[in-house]
């Protein structure tokens, strides 16, 4: 999904999986699933941590709306 490049806090966008082909299946450290791992682990707390902030921001502007400001 395309991100409107004017957007200040843009969704953070998930690592593309290696396909098995890329991995050689001989011992390598770090090995390509290994680096996707790590990988997927910090987009998934980039990703939490994205939605909170889009929570927020949803709650502030609905606080600020019933307060007419």
């Amino acid at each position: 999904m395309p991100v409107r490049s004017d957007n200040p806090d843009p969704r953070p966008v998930a690592p593309q999986r290696p396909v098995n082909d890329e991995c050689c299946r001989s011992g390598c450290s770090p090995c390509v699933f290994d680096l996707y791992a790590e990988d997927l682990a910090v987009y998934e707390a980039a990703l939490r941590a994205w939605e909170e902030r889009q929570a927020s921001f949803k709650t502030t502007r609905a606080t600020r709306a019933r307060n007419g400001k």
